[in-house]
């Protein structure tokens, strides 16, 4: 299954529900270039996700990290991670995603040993898998007999899902993570979820970097080397970003001419927004409402 698009609620949770009927995993096959923004945009989940790359590259940020996942490679991104994913060099990128219930990995009595110490651990944020490593092809090939499972719904195959599952897990404990915990990273990704989260609750109206500074408790100063560490980009810019990121839903509506789109999103000018439109997605929110609507 394709997704083109996924809600999220003020703080960037992802709202989709992650499952098939009787099982809390879900399966995606994603052509990023598909996406309604061209690229998955920034966004977080309860759910471990498992990555499969099967044609192209794809440029993965998770939280303040970046990384190139190449053809046949993959990636485990953590529970709560900020994360999003981009096409490298209009390759065509198309990958198999898995996302878990993290209490789903183990049994129940387990959980506390082999899995809630991995949700906790700060340098956990995600691991790249490589067919160089035994362990980690032995992952990726998991990946792949999961999506299978779920594609084809044959009897028993919940059960043949689950073990991959277990296995998956017991093949990234095996392998060298040493878990820390850091009180200080965490208390810099609980601020920048804030800061995120005052600009999703308040993009439509007016905004300055005092006030998202505020959000998280810092300086000025200290916000935007946040924001920088995090996201590559200014605080400003990414919230003419977000502001462009929403505006797309409403420009699919026949309702809301180019204008009104602009102020619903908290553009204080038609022409300005006209502009970073154009700069963000390579064409006009008039051009893009009118493919929208063909």
């Amino acid at each position: 299954m394709q997704i083109r698009d996924f809600t999220v609620d003020h703080n960037l949770k992802e709202l989709t529900e992650h499952r098939t009927v009787v099982l809390p995993v879900a399966c995606y096959v994603t052509k990023i270039d598909e996406n309604i923004n061209g690229y998955i945009p920034l966004h977080w989940h309860d759910e471990f996700q498992f990555v499969l790359v099967v044609t192209g590259t794809a440029y993965f940020q998770i939280n303040q990290e970046t990384i190139d996942i190449q053809e046949g490679e993959g990636l485990f991104i953590n529970s709560g991670c900020l994360h999003m994913a981009n096409d490298r060099n209009n390759s065509g990128c198309v990958y198999i995603c898995i996302n878990v219930s993290p209490d789903f990995v183990v049994p129940h009595e387990l959980y506390a040993t082999f899995v809630a110490p991995y949700i906790q651990a700060t340098n956990l944020q995600y691991i790249h898998l490589s067919q160089r490593e035994s362990w980690a092809s032995s992952i990726l090939n998991s990946i792949g007999m999961i999506a299978h499972f779920i594609e084809q719904s044959q009897p028993f195959y919940e059960m043949n899902v689950s073990i991959e599952l277990t296995t998956i897990w017991k093949n990234l404990l095996q392998n060298g993570i040493q878990l820390q915990f850091e009180e200080r990273e965490m208390l810099r990704n609980q601020r920048m979820k804030l800061m995120l989260d005052w600009i999703h609750q308040h993009y439509a109206g007016k905004i300055l970097l005092e006030d998202i500074a505020q959000a998280g408790q810092l300086s000025r100063s200290e916000c935007c080397r946040y924001f920088k560490r995090f996201l590559g980009k200014s605080p400003l810019n990414y919230v003419t970003d977000y502001r462009i990121q929403k505006s797309l839903i409403l420009l699919q509506q026949p309702q809301f001419n180019v204008t009104d789109v602009a102020y619903q999103v908290g553009f204080n000018s038609a022409s300005y927004y006209i502009d970073k439109f154009r700069q963000s997605m390579k064409m006009t929110p008039f051009a893009y409402k009118k493919k929208a609507n063909e």
